[in-house]
């Protein structure tokens, strides 16, 4: 019963991670680029939810919505001013990448210039109902995520299966050049996959605060490895193996805490990558560098 009690909260978490690597999936898909940033663009969203909910009032109503404006409003001016001016520059490949960790930076230290460096939680009108289920023990905040997350990720197929504009994307990470000669506007394309991304970050920014009733300027940097390990795990370019990638990491990481210590949970990430790299560098579903439906 507790495995199956640990499989159940790693279900929840691991689903918020998923949404992270989707983030990072779509941009390699597209854009051949890891943005690096984010992680900090998942720290936004959580800052950005706490203060509308403390100045608005309500719950996760209104805390989702705003992450994942105010996150997409953000992911789209990173793109504009520090990925786009430089990739135009045609110059070294890494060059963008590293933009982006100099953008994750500079979020950081804002955010612990306005928010400070403590950890804070969210008001008492968004904490939890606990249900007792046998000898399970589920909370309202383990259903609220488990649900976002996998609604959002069926909005995601849907839009990416069905859609005009959803094929249009798969056809820019297929190739930019042709997918231009058959009059696709690649730009607005990457814009859009920006935007997605980065809110779907915001929205696992609120998810992961909400579970664990914390947040900080520096939540970032450890949320954004652990989505880069589901990832890798799962393949890159390939959001479906980003889903299941972030749900492994989630089981794993709260069964190493369960059965170990801890200490050990942010290390499994840092395995995971590892192990990938060493034994199976195109991931568990072997993707190519796309975005895959």
């Amino acid at each position: 019963m507790l495995l199956l009690q640990q499989i159940i909260n790693g279900v929840m978490l691991g689903s918020s991670y998923s949404l992270i690597a989707i983030g990072y999936t779509l941009v390699f898909g597209v854009l051949h680029l890891i943005h690096l940033a984010h992680g900090e663009v998942f720290m936004v969203g959580a800052f950005v939810a706490l203060q509308v909910v403390l100045l608005m009032g309500g719950g996760v109503g209104v805390a989702i919505p705003a992450a994942a404006v105010a996150s997409a409003v953000l992911g789209v001016l990173i793109y504009l001013a520090a990925v786009k001016p430089i990739m135009a520059r045609k110059g070294h490949f890494l060059a963008p990448m590293i933009s982006t960790i100099g953008v994750g930076l500079v979020l950081q230290e804002l955010a612990t210039r306005m928010f400070g460096g403590e950890q804070v939680g969210f008001p008492v009108q968004m904490e939890s109902h606990v249900w007792h289920l046998g000898g399970l023990t589920i909370t309202s905040v383990q259903v609220v995520i488990l649900a976002v997350s996998l609604g959002l990720m069926l909005a995601l197929h849907l839009f990416v299966t069905l859609t005009r504009v959803g094929m249009a994307m798969r056809a820019t990470a297929e190739s930019m050049v042709i997918s231009h000669t058959l009059g696709i506007r690649s730009d607005r394309i990457i814009i859009l996959t920006f935007a997605i991304a980065s809110a779907l970050a915001g929205v696992a920014g609120v998810l992961v605060g909400m579970s664990f009733n914390s947040i900080s300027p520096y939540m970032g940097v450890d949320m954004g490895i652990k989505g880069l390990a589901a990832m890798l795990l799962g393949g890159l370019g390939n959001v479906y193996g980003a889903m299941i990638g972030g749900l492994v990491i989630g089981i794993v990481e709260v069964i190493s805490v369960g059965y170990l210590s801890s200490s050990y949970r942010d290390a499994f990430a840092f395995f995971v990558i590892i192990a990938v790299l060493l034994f199976r560098p195109r991931g568990i579903f072997g993707s190519t560098a796309h975005v895959e439906g």
